[in-house]
């Protein structure tokens, strides 16, 4: 059985050739098999069929993670923004809907600083 998964794997290493991906000398960090390269530059293992981002060591700055952490803000803002919508469809009082438009006005632009940012 091991020896028709690692034909599994070498058809599709193959392919990934074909389809002009170029075989480079770095290893999958999950699996330790070859990574290839496509030609827009992205990284991917043939083993995992999946796409490999590389981060330089004690790089902490590294786009990545600067990618993952605003995606995790920009998820917890439009629940913020989501949970803001609920309150004000509930309220009467105006003191409460004027702190709540307040905060939604707050929130709308900081998400769209985010996506400002991340493009």
């Amino acid at each position: 059985m091991e020896k028709n998964s690692e034909d599994k794997d070498i058809k599709r290493m193959a392919e990934l050739l074909r389809k002009g991906a170029t075989l480079t000398d770095l290893t999958c960090p999950a699996c330790a098999s070859p990574l290839f390269r496509f030609k827009d530059g992205t990284l991917w293992c043939g083993k995992d069929e999946k796409k490999v981002i590389i981060a330089k060591e004690g790089d902490t700055n590294s786009e990545s993670s600067q990618n993952s952490a605003l995606d995790a803000l920009e998820i917890t803002l439009t629940a913020k923004v989501q949970e803001i919508q609920g309150k004000i469809k509930e309220t009467e009082s105006v003191d409460e809907l004027q702190k709540l438009s307040s905060a939604l006005s707050e929130l709308l632009d900081n998400l769209a600083k985010i996506k400002k940012m991340k493009s």
